[in-house]
């Protein structure tokens, strides 16, 4: 079929397909509008990357808008899905759970369409996209020139784990991250592991392949790197510790110097501004707003607002006195999770640069003070140490120190000497647990109250 007819096809397919993912949809994990009405769809782009017409399976990519009115930001109301159908005459028996359901009109009347990424016939067609570059109408798959070859014929699995993505495996060798909610412009789960690895920091996995949209935006759609398979995460690591009343020191100062080492490579390889006066305070005024929101949503809040909001003004005092503070490209949502740790070398790598996806992408991309970074992995800490009982306070501070000591030692830089800045991230950072605790897990959330008792209570 031609590219003109597939995509005649595609967008008389949708409306005959919208029934269907009014009710399919929201039940996804990582979609992200759940509890909004969705009002409706509109199509952004489709491609066919097998034929829908013929014996089958046919499997059709689809960016497509999603229209909720009732979502806060004009942004949120029309967010933009990457979709991959699967079209069969006949759905066998073990992709039952994939079905979404029975095409009574339009052009694929009487098929069924389901989940492509569940289908290994269909989610093998990917990967041989990526092995050779090239565009399929707006769609373009690219390599990194220094990347390892991508053999043929490695068999596919999807991780069911995540919550924001989707991903597959590719024979215990590669690893397809495909964004769901997708934003315009690089998303940074490819950006900086490319800038890391073209600047030659081995700290992250490579990225071997990727694809990406332009309709005419550009939007990154899916990003392929080596599958660290005999590696676990440092959050699991900590947890085992925890429970068999070992410190975790080392593992910690370890972490520090793979955060500095990463923090210096961005800083090298992308730009860094300075922040000064305005830009201080404007940071803080950020920060004081995010707080005065989460209390009208959590009032246990609410009797630690004013000391909580010193900790903000003290960095927005410093910046009007001419403290300036360099800013960079970071991970933007760093935590114990998010460290893998190599079984057979004892390596440590960073994963998942992608920031906090509820966040806007352009926010994500700002270049901000490192320190966030140390927060986040400092707060993690802490909630590992939450998870034991009794409760090791001492156990998470150890951490805490022996993390800015590594940290220190491979930049020179200690993250505790800038006590403003860090208490002030590390405060915004307990404020976001707080909220997203009350709003998804009641049970967790004496978790980051103690944090606020803690940071309210400092100097």
């Amino acid at each position: 079929m031609s590219e003109a007819a597939s995509t005649r096809t595609s967008v008389a397919l949708l409306p005959s397909l919208a029934p269907l993912l009014h009710q399919w949809l929201p039940r996804q994990r990582w979609f992200a509008g759940k509890g909004s009405h969705v009002a409706g769809f509109s199509l952004v782009s489709a491609t066919e990357l097998l034929p829908l017409q013929g014996p089958g399976p046919g499997l059709l990519h689809l960016l497509v808008r999603v229209r909720q009115p009732d979502l806060a930001t004009p942004q949120a109301a029309a967010d933009c899905y990457q979709l991959l159908i699967g079209v069969r005459q006949t759905l066998p028996p073990v992709l039952a759970p994939s079905l979404i359901g029975h095409l009574a009109e339009g052009p694929l009347a009487g098929r069924t369409v389901y989940e492509g990424l569940h289908d290994p016939r269909l989610s093998a067609v990917l990967l041989e996209r990526l092995r050779a570059p090239g565009t399929l109408g707006p769609l373009r798959f690219d390599r990194f020139d220094r990347a390892p070859a991508i053999p043929r014929g490695l068999l596919p699995r999807p991780l069911d784990a995540e919550q924001s993505n989707s991903s597959l495996v590719y024979g215990d060798t590669f690893i397809l991250k495909l964004f769901r909610r997708i934003h315009p412009g690089p998303n940074p789960d490819l950006e900086l592991p490319l800038a890391l690895a073209r600047a030659g920091c081995d700290r992250a996995p490579v990225p071997v392949a990727w694809y990406e949209s332009h309709t005419p935006e550009p939007f990154t759609l899916g990003v392929l790197q080596p599958y660290l398979r005999d590696s676990r995460d440092a959050w699991m690591l900590a947890l085992e510790a925890l429970a068999g009343g070992r410190a975790f020191d080392k593992e910690a100062h370890a972490l520090g110097r793979v955060t500095a080492e990463v923090h210096t490579a961005l800083a090298h390889a992308l730009p860094t501004v300075r922040l000064r006066g305005a830009q201080t305070e404007q940071l803080a005024a950020a920060m004081t707003q995010r707080l005065d929101a989460a209390a009208k949503a959590v009032p246990a809040l609410v009797p630690y607002v004013p000391r909580l909001r010193a900790a903000f003004d003290a960095v927005a005092v410093l910046g009007r006195h001419g403290r300036a503070w360099t800013a960079q490209r970071v991970h933007g949502d760093l935590h114990l999770g998010q460290a893998l740790h190599c079984s057979t070398d004892g390596a440590w790598s960073v994963i998942d640069f992608e920031g906090e996806p509820a966040r806007p992408l352009t926010e994500r991309r700002r270049p901000q003070p490192a320190v966030r970074d140390v927060a986040g992995m400092l707060r993690s800490f802490d909630y590992a140490a939450r998870t034991h009982r009794p409760w090791n306070p001492t156990w998470a501070e150890v951490c805490r120190d022996a993390y800015c000591e590594g940290y220190a030692a491979a930049c020179g830089t200690d993250p505790r000497d800038e006590p403003e800045l860090l208490r002030a991230y590390e405060t915004d950072k307990a404020v976001y647990e707080v909220v997203y605790e009350a709003r998804h897990r009641p049970d967790w959330l004496p978790v980051p109250m103690a944090a606020i008792c803690r940071l309210a209570a400092a100097p």
